[in-house]
């Protein structure tokens, strides 16, 4: 009967550590080993343009936005701002869009309503906000579908990926980081209410969308840049 209580115990223990690590390791909070696109041969894509004029081009611009972004830990809560944008410690997976894009100059409340005006039918949306429509994955997935490099969704075409990225899921979005596991799949950027904000879990989803800004967004404010040099 000793025998067989220690086993029980014994059985406890490995099931509850085993349980324990693999929580751990969805969470991403076991620190692993990156890699870059170097280290697979892969060139680091530079776009040509330059949305807000401070010398840095848009990819980067990009993807270092997102990454300032979700420094500071926002806290996963879905709520309606009148300004469009978050004002205080919350936001959602859009949010690290819309922090991304305004890194690199371009304000995504004003893109994607003036979009959804120009086209309402193919967004399907009979009362637009604007403070709320340019928030939500599938208006955003509709937005750069239009506007962006539409690219492939197969995650294991590595040199077809680049941090500063956009990435859509199902019901989420988030940005490509510059990060990739031993594989050469990239990690990404993201607010899904996790304890980690950049990590190896792409392929936890369904890509439904790839996207890359490769032409300017906002013509009047490159327009602006372009006088002032």
């Amino acid at each position: 009967m000793k025998k067989f209580s220690a086993f029980i115990f014994y059985m406890c223990v490995v099931l509850g550590l085993s349980a324990a690590f693999y929580a751990a390791d969805s969470f991403s909070l076991i620190p692993k080993k990156t890699y870059t696109a170097a280290d697979f041969g892969i060139d680091t894509y530079k776009s040509a343009n330059d949305g807000d004029c401070d010398g840095t081009e848009d990819q980067t611009d990009i993807l270092c936005s997102a990454q300032s972004y979700v420094a500071l830990r926002p806290k996963y809560k879905s709520k309606y701002y009148e300004g469009g944008y978050p004002d205080d410690e919350y936001g959602v997976c859009t949010d690290v869009i819309g922090a991304a894009m305004k890194g690199a100059g371009y304000d995504l409340m004003k893109l994607v309503n003036s979009d959804i005006l120009s086209a309402q039918p193919e967004y399907g949306i009979e009362k637009p906000d604007k403070n709320i429509d340019f928030r939500r994955v599938p208006n955003l997935n509709v937005y750069f579908s239009r506007h962006a490099l539409s690219l492939t969704t197969d995650i294991n075409d590595i040199k077809a990926w680049q941090g500063g990225d956009i990435v859509v899921f199902p019901h989420h979005i988030g940005i490509v980081s510059d990060k990739r596991n031993r594989h050469g799949v990239t990690y990404i950027i993201h607010n899904a209410g996790r304890p980690m904000y950049e990590e190896d879990v792409i392929d936890q989803y369904q890509v439904i969308g790839h996207y890359r800004i490769t032409k300017p967004l906002d013509s009047k404010k490159i327009a602006d840049c372009a006088n002032k040099d």
